[in-house]
């Protein structure tokens, strides 16, 4: 991942946006990844039809370019879906601005590179003041600071995220770095030991 994120920041300042408003379910049927860009905010995306809703932020300029979103509380709350990660950052999303993040949605933007700053309600509604404008904001992960235009905004992430977002980590990895000690454990153990652990 770069150290830091810079782009067009999309307000999108709805509360409780859950996994669902992220990644519906009917678009859960696939047995990939790919695709999944198209899923992302359907429902506010598009009406019924297919046809695009322009009442919607990211279907209007500048925003439609926007790889930043600056959010309501509670981001990610409902399901554990992992989809919904995967279908923002295959739809450019690389960083989300909000106050509160749901758990499980946490760990997954972790997992897949999407970086979650987390700032006071007061920074937010300055941030989505400024997206509002169509600002470019550059994030810096390294730094922890949010600068639009000179103006800085320091955000909290803890240092195990930030560590993992700067070096592309994430728990296989982790893993499997630590294959060889791994396997001299499984070496090390009897028949019975290994069966009792499978079952």
């Amino acid at each position: 991942m770069r150290k830091t994120i810079k782009g067009i920041a999309a307000p999108l300042p709805l509360a409780n946006v859950d996994t669902d408003v992220i990644m519906p379910k009917r678009f859960l049927r696939t047995i990939t990844r790919e695709g999944l860009a198209a899923g992302t905010f359907a429902d506010l995306r598009f009406y019924n039809d297919n046809s695009l809703r322009q009442d919607f932020v990211l279907n209007q300029e500048p925003w439609k370019a926007a790889n930043i979103l600056v959010v309501g509380d509670n981001f990610g709350c409902g399901s554990s879906r992992e989809h919904a990660v995967w279908g923002l950052r295959q739809m450019g999303i690389e960083a989300i601005i909000g106050t509160s993040f749901a758990g499980i949605f946490f760990d997954n933007a972790r997992k897949n590179g999407l970086a979650l700053p987390i700032i006071t309600s007061e920074k937010r509604d300055l941030l989505l003041k400024l997206s509002r404008n169509g600002k470019i904001f550059s994030v810096s992960v390294e730094n922890k600071i949010v600068d639009i235009d000179g103006q800085e905004v320091h955000f909290m992430m803890d240092d195990a995220t930030q560590t993992a977002l700067l070096e592309g980590r994430d728990d296989t990895l982790d893993s499997l770095k630590k294959s060889e000690a791994i396997d001299a454990f499984e070496n090390s153990m009897s028949l019975k030991e290994k069966v009792s652990v499978i079952k």
